[in-house]
C-alpha cells in the first residue's frame, strides 16, 4: 500500500496502525538481514506509538493526514528516544533528546517512526552496510542508502533522506523508487546533522508521485533554520491534477554527459523519441561547466567546518576519503569560497529562463545502473541541481542492460515544486500508457 492508501484506510477504520506496523516489521524480519537498511529498530517503541494512535482513533479524536503511516528516518536526523549515530563509530551510543523539526511534524501528522536507516559515514561517501534490494551485490547509493532500500524492499512506505550532492535522487534511481529533493530551504533542517549548509536539502522516498507530495507536511519555516523558506505548496492538490497543456521538456546532458554509460545514452534517446515533439535538446551555456568545481569548493570548505572536529578528535577512525575531503576544505581560500557562493545565484537565474518555455528539465539521475558495494556511485548528474537549489524528482521509469533500475530525473523552477510534481505525475502516467500500448 502507498502512504496515502494506508492513511485513508486507517482513518476509515479499515485497518489499524498496529496492523500496518506489524506488516512492515514482518518485511523487515524477512528481508533486512540480507539488505541491511536499518541502523536502529525499536519495535517496542514503534508499537507503543501505533497503539496510542489506535486508542486516539477509537476515542473519536481527530486523526492526521499520515495517520498510521510508518516512516523510516535517516540516521543523521534526531528522533527522541532513538539512537542517532550518524554512520560513524565516533558517535556510538549517541541518543537524541529532542525531535528534529521534520520528525516533530511527522508525529503531529500521525506517522509512526519506524526506525533509523543506515547512512554512509557522516553522510559522506564511505559506504555503509546496506545493499541494493534488486541485487545485493550492488550499492543502493548514498548517503541516504538505508532509506531508499527500505522503501524499495517494502519495509517502509515512506522515508526521509538528505541530499548535499546526489544523496536522494541517486539512491532512488539505483533502488527503482520515487525520490524528491524539494527546492532548497523548503524543509527545515533543525535537528539534522549538517554536512554543507549551503547545499544540504531534506528529501523523501515513496512509491508514487502522489506520496512524494506528502513532503508538504514537512515544509515551512520553523524559526530556527535560517535558510528555511515559505512552503512551495500546496503540493498534493496540484500534483494530482492534470496540466492545462501537455508538458514540454528541455533535455540536457549537462557538462557531464560523457560520464553517462552507453546504455544510458541509448535509453534517453528512446525516451526522447517517445516524447517526440514534447522534448527539445537544450544545451547549457559554458558557464555551467564549472558548477561541479564550485560545488566541490563549497562542500569541502563547509564540511571541513562542520565535521573537522571529528578529524581532530580521532582521525584514524575516519575513512581516508573523508580525511582527505576535510583536509582539502581547510585549504580553500575565502575568496574562492565566496565566488562559488555567488555562482549559485547566477546559475539559478540562468536556469530560470528555461522554465519560461519548458515545464521541466529532463536528464539522467545517474550515469547508469547501481555499481558494486565498494562505492555509492557518481552523483554528477545531480550536483548542478543541488548547487542551484532546484527541485528534482527521480522517476523509476527505465531499466539498464542488467535489468536493474535506471532513473529519469526531472528538474523544476526554483520554488515551483507543485508544477514539477504535477509534471512528474503526467510523465509517469504517459510513459506507462505508452508501454501498455506496445
Amino acid at each position: 500500500m502507498t502512504a496515502r492508501e494506508i492513511a485513508r484506510a486507517a482513518a476509515a477504520g479499515e485497518i489499524s496502525a498496529v496492523e500496518v506496523l506489524e506488516s512492515c516489521l514482518g518485511q523487515i524480519e524477512a528481508h533486512d538481514g540480507a539488505i541491511g537498511a536499518f541502523a536502529h529498530l525499536d519495535a517496542g517503541l514503534a508499537r507503543r506509538e501505533a497503539e496510542n494512535l489506535d486508542a486516539r482513533h477509537k476515542a473519536g479524536m481527530p486523526v492526521g493526514p499520515l495517520h498510521g503511516v510508518p516512516v523510516a528516518i535517516k540516521d543523521i536526523i534526531d528522533a527522541e528516544g532513538l539512537p542517532c549515530e550518524r554512520g560513524t563509530v565516533l558517535e556510538t551510543g549517541r541518543r537524541a533528546t529532542h525531535d528534529a523539526t521534520v520528525v516533530r511534524r511527522l508525529r503531529a501528522a500521525g506517522a509512526v517512526i519506524l526506525g533509523k536507516t543506515v547512512t554512509t559515514e557522516l553522510a559522506s561517501a564511505a559506504p555503509g552496510k546496506t545493499r541494493n534490494p534488486h541485487d545485493t551485490t550492488r550499492t543502493p547509493g548514498g548517503s541516504s542508502s538505508g532509506s531508499a532500500a527500505a522503501v524499495a524492499a517494502g519495509m517502509a512506505p515512506f522515508a526521509l533522506g538528505t541530499q548535499t550532492m546526489g544523496s536522494v535522487i541517486r539512491p532512488a534511481s539505483f533502488c527503482g523508487i520515487f525520490g524528491y529533493k524539494p527546492s532548497f530551504g523548503a524543509i527545515p533542517r533543525t535537528g539534522i546533522m549538517a554536512d554543507a549548509p549551503s547545499l544540504d536539502h531534506v528529501g523523501v522516498f515513496a512509491r508514487t508521485v502522489d506520496d512524494l507530495a506528502l513532503a508538504e507536511l514537512l515544509m515551512g519555516p520553523d524559526g530556527q533554520d535560517t535558510d528555511a523558506r515559505n512552503s512551495p505548496g500546496p503540493l498534493s492538490e496540484i500534483a494530482a491534477g492534470e496540466p492545462p497543456l501537455k508538458p514540454v521538456f528541455a533535455f540536457t546532458g549537462t557538462a557531464v554527459w560523457d560520464r553517462a554509460e552507453p546504455s544510458t545514452r541509448e535509453a534517453f534517446a528512446e525516451l526522447a523519441g517517445s516524447l517526440d515533439a514534447m522534448v527539445d535538446e537544450v544545451p547549457l551555456p559554458r558557464q555551467f561547466e564549472a558548477a561541479l568545481d564550485y560545488s566541490e569548493t563549497i562542500m569541502s570548505a563547509e564540511m571541513a567546518h562542520e565535521l573537522g572536529h571529528y578529524l581532530d578528535r580521532d582521525e584514524d577512525r575516519l575513512s581516508e576519503g573523508l580525511r582527505d575531503l576535510i583536509a582539502r576544505g581547510r585549504e580553500v581560500r575565502a575568496v574562492d569560497y565566496l565566488a562559488a557562493r555567488d555562482w549559485q545565484g547566477r546559475l539559478r537565474a540562468g536556469l530560470d529562463r528555461i522554465f519560461d518555455r519548458y515545464d521541466a528539465i529532463i536528464t539522467p539521475a545517474s550515469p547508469g545502473e547501481a555499481p558494486g558495494p565498494e562505492t555509492t556511485g557518481d552523483p554528477c548528474f545531480c550536483t548542478l541541481w543541488s548547487f542551484t537549489g532546484m527541485p528534482a524528482i527521480n522517476l523509476p521509469l527505465m531499466t539498464g542492460p542488467d535489468g536493474l533500475p535506471l532513473g529519469v530525473q526531472i528538474i523544476g523552477r526554483y520554488g515551483d515544486d507543485a508544477r514539477l510534481l504535477r509534471t512528474a505525475n503526467w510523465l509517469a502516467r504517459h510513459l506507462a500508457f505508452e508501454e501498455e500500448m506496445e
